[in-house]
């Protein structure tokens, strides 16, 4: 009877972590989306990376580290994580106080960014990527390990915990719902077009209408009506005057006249 053959052992793959190229970077960041994918639906402040612009930035500035870890499954290496660190504050999008760890005496490592890839989570990627991090900070001379995490993000803070990790600042976001209105009125039903408007006055009629209500408004202010012009006596006709008489003519003086012999 022949005997059966061993079947072959199933080796695991090996994780390998190495710094990142530019040749990666689209890579990474096809990466990133899809793991951030779901984890932006859930929460209020959006989570790294923002944009691809700013992604590809980062590549470019000094003093960050960008971590790749790869295992190797036939013959190319498969992404499974990625971690992305600063030794100081770096960007001007970053909320972080710096005076709250010098006054501490701490000097930390800020981990920015941490990615594992959903297929492959509770296989030891996660504890692996902080192992690393913690080895870059005692290399650096730091002292603790910083990082951001949503709060409503159980399971992250699950496994941050269970890695001694304790909670030194707390954002809370509060809403309050209100009432609001449309800013437009709301559609309105127009008259019938067959009813025709009724004939406007004339302007004489309007302006005899308006002297007369005023007349009527100017009574009732004094308190007593407008006399009739009927019922005021009558005025007696003045004579008209002389002409005046001619000036008198003067007098002749009458001379005497001698007498002839």
């Amino acid at each position: 009877m022949a005997s059966r053959k061993p079947a072959p052992a199933v080796t695991e793959p090996t994780i390998r972590v190495r710094r990142i190229h530019r040749r990666d970077l689209n890579k990474v960041w096809e990466f990133l989306k899809r793991v951030f994918r779901s984890v932006n639906r859930e929460t209020v402040e959006y989570q790294r990376p923002r944009t691809k612009t700013r992604f590809l930035e980062i590549y470019e500035e000094e003093g960050i580290e960008q971590l790749l870890f790869e295992i190797h499954e036939g013959d190319a290496p498969v992404i499974v994580g990625y971690a992305e660190c600063a030794y100081e504050v770096i960007g001007s999008d970053n909320w972080i106080n710096e005076r709250y760890f010098e006054s501490r005496d701490m000097r930390p490592l800020f981990v920015e960014e941490i990615a594992i890839h959903p297929d492959f989570q509770g296989r030891g990627i996660g504890s692996f990527v902080i192992e690393q991090l913690e080895h870059l900070a005692r290399v650096r001379g730091c002292t603790h390990l910083v990082l951001e995490v949503a709060a409503n993000n159980k399971r992250a803070l699950q496994f941050y915990r269970a890695r001694s990790f304790s909670q030194i600042d707390a954002a809370i976001f509060l809403a309050k719902k209100v009432v609001s209105e449309p800013e437009l009125l709301p559609p309105r039903t127009l008259r019938n077009s067959g009813l025709e408007a009724a004939p406007s006055d004339p302007p004489e009629a309007e302006a005899e209408a308006e002297a007369e209500e005023g007349s009527e408004d100017m009574s009732e202010a004094t308190g007593s009506e407008a006399p009739d012009l009927e019922d005021m006596p009558e005025e007696a006709d003045e004579p008209e005057p002389e002409p005046p008489a001619p000036p008198a003519k003067p007098a002749r003086s009458r001379r005497s006249r001698p007498r002839k012999a």
